[in-house]
C-alpha cells in the first residue's frame, strides 16, 4: 500500500494522522507529557525560640513567682537551711513553669538560664524587704545601732570591733554581705533551674 491508502484499503487525505475507517495511526506521535510538579523543598522553619532573658516576659513571671514564694516561705519557716533549700526549688520550679507554659524543650544551660533570672528577681525582691526593715529601724533611730550589735554578736576580736565603729568600715561590710549573699543566691537558682531541665528532658526521653 502506498502512503495515501490504509491497510484496510481506505483512501487517507494528506498528512492524516488516523484512518477514517478503521481508526488506525498512520504516523508515529510524539508523547506529549504534562510538566513535573517541583519537587517540594525543605519545610519552613518554624518560629524561633524566644530568647531567654529579661525580655522575655514568661521567664520573668516564672521567675518573679517562684523567687517570691521561696523568700515567703524562707520567713515563715526561718531554719537556718530553709531559705536555700526554698531557692534552689525557685529555680526548679521556674524552669518547670516555663516548661509547660511554652512546651520548649530545654537544655540544662537554658535551665541555668531561667534560673539565672528566678536569682535576680528574688534577690531584688529580698533588697526589697531589706530596704524596708533598714528604713522602719532608721524611722525608730535603731538601724546602725542594731547592725552593730548584730554584729558585736558574730566577733569578739577587738581589731574587728573597732572597724564596726568605723562608718566606712561598715558601709563596706555590708556592700560585701550583699555580694556574698547574691553569689549564693544565684549559684542556688542557677543549679535548681539546671537540675529541672535535665530531669524534664529525661522525662520526655
Amino acid at each position: 500500500m502506498s502512503p495515501e491508502f490504509c491497510t484496510c484499503g481506505a483512501r487517507l487525505p494528506p498528512d492524516a494522522l488516523f484512518c477514517h475507517k478503521c481508526g488506525k495511526p498512520q504516523r508515529e506521535l510524539l508523547e506529549v507529557r504534562a510538566p513535573e510538579p517541583p519537587a517540594p523543598g525543605p519545610p519552613a522553619p518554624g518560629p524561633a525560640a524566644p530568647a531567654l532573658d529579661f525580655r522575655n516576659s514568661i521567664a520573668v513571671r516564672a521567675g518573679l513567682t517562684t523567687g517570691s514564694l521561696a523568700i515567703l516561705l524562707s520567713l515563715l519557716f526561718p531554719v537556718a537551711i530553709a531559705p536555700l533549700l526554698l531557692l534552689f526549688g525557685a529555680g526548679f520550679l521556674s524552669t518547670v513553669f516555663y516548661r509547660r507554659r511554652t512546651g520548649q524543650l530545654l537544655t540544662p544551660a537554658a535551665g541555668a538560664r531561667i534560673g539565672w533570672i528566678t536569682a535576680v528577681l528574688s534577690f531584688l525582691v529580698i533588697l526589697v524587704l531589706f530596704a524596708v526593715n533598714l528604713s522602719a529601724l532608721a524611722l525608730s533611730g535603731r538601724g546602725m545601732a542594731q547592725l552593730r550589735e548584730q554584729l558585736r554578736a558574730v566577733t569578739s576580736d577587738p581589731q574587728a570591733l573597732r572597724m564596726i565603729e568605723s562608718p566606712s568600715w561598715l558601709i563596706a561590710i555590708f556592700v560585701f554581705g550583699l555580694l556574698f549573699s547574691f553569689g549564693i543566691v544565684a549559684l542556688v537558682c542557677t543549679a535548681g533551674g539546671a537540675l529541672g531541665a535535665r530531669l524534664l528532658g529525661r522525662r520526655r526521653g
